[in-house]
């Protein structure tokens, strides 16, 4: 297991509404981060991206469960994340297993995470969320 891995993996963690000043000790200044939703280019406006995902949601949370190495400055975590909505799924716990793709030198220049969009926000949604899940229901 790689030790960059594991401690930005222990950093990122630790990030909250509070302390988003840390995000430059983790992501170069030309960053790129990027999921199912959304492209983000830039520390600072990677930094913003944190700050408003913080505002509209409570007890978010990462749980980190797999560290892979694949070349030297290459690796993937695997995670779930936990989080609060008062518009989605009635106020409740939303989980959401993921994956994040990095690269980096001494700090994170490129950040791909993958997961199911639909399951982050679609399903949640009042009636968007029915539809989406008969369909995926139908589908296995």
């Amino acid at each position: 297991m790689s030790d960059f891995l594991r401690t930005f993996a222990d950093d990122f963690a630790a990030l909250n509404k509070d302390n988003l000043e840390r995000v430059s000790e983790l992501y170069s200044d030309d960053a790129v981060f990027q999921d199912p939703l959304h492209e983000i280019r830039g520390r600072q406006n990677i930094q913003q991206y944190f700050a408003e995902l913080y505002e509209n949601v409570s007890d978010l949370r990462f749980d980190f469960h797999g560290f892979d190495q694949v070349t030297s400055g290459q690796g993937y975590l695997r995670w779930t994340m936990s989080y609060r909505h008062p518009r989605l799924a009635g106020g409740n716990l939303i989980r959401v297993d993921g994956c994040s793709h990095l690269l980096w030198h001494s700090k994170v220049y490129q950040h791909r995470d993958y997961f199911d969009a639909g399951s982050l926000l679609y399903e949640h949604l009042p009636l968007l969320g029915r539809v989406i899940r008969w369909l995926k229901g139908r589908l296995v």
